[in-house]
């Protein structure tokens, strides 16, 4: 028989804010499919802090609801305000097949983008090397093209990461200024004026 297909962790949710006395939690949403992806009795994996007494630990959903246009959840063993107050800013993580087809827009696996070029303004300016997870936003690291030995870190956002293309196997960037390469030193170029305006004074 074959082995069990390899497993993956996709992030669906941060919890934000406790909401109301019985254990209520605001939640800030990474998936399109909230309503399905809360159901009662769905697990998730919980990131906190090493010291958290919640570290290592697992939730699980009691009841998910809309509570003026924002989502909320209940999980079990968090009954009061504390018990809420002490989930504040964990990040949820649902436990996926790596093999499966991911459904919802915008939303891929870790080990679907690496790998992937980056592309700007037509051109291979780099590959990602991995993704890191952070509670704002998730950071693409970009290993730079032409041999350079230096990497970059891209926030993974529609603004500047515009197009995912995993037939073409390439990413899509319109960064700002300055993020793939060093400015020019615009205090020299002042100076420099500066300087020649006082020896002709």
């Amino acid at each position: 028989m074959s082995a069990n297909p390899a497993r993956t962790q996709l992030r669906v949710g941060r919890l934000v804010k406790a909401h109301g006395l019985k254990g209520a939690l605001k939640l800030e949403l990474y998936t399109d499919d909230p309503d399905g992806r809360f159901v009662p009795g769905a697990v998730f994996t919980l990131q906190v802090p090493e010291s958290s007494p919640w570290h290592g630990k697992t939730v699980t959903v009691r009841e998910f609801k809309w509570m003026n246009s924002h989502p909320v959840v209940f999980l079990d063993g968090v009954d009061d305000r504390n018990d809420a107050e002490s989930l504040v800013r964990a990040i949820l993580w649902v436990d996926q097949d790596a093999t499966a087809p991911v459904v919802e827009d915008d939303a891929w696996y870790d080990h679907q983008l690496v790998g992937l070029d980056v592309v700007r303004d037509g051109d291979v300016v780099g590959r990602i090397a991995r993704v890191d997870h952070f509670p704002s936003q998730d950071l693409l690291i970009v290993q730079l093209a032409g041999g350079q030995d230096r990497e970059v870190l891209v926030p993974f956002v529609k603004a500047i990461v515009p197009e995912v293309d995993m037939a073409a196997r390439r990413l899509v960037v319109t960064p700002p200024a300055g993020l793939f390469e060093d400015l020019p030193a615009e205090d020299d170029a002042s100076d420099e004026s500066a300087g020649e305006a006082n020896t002709g004074s």
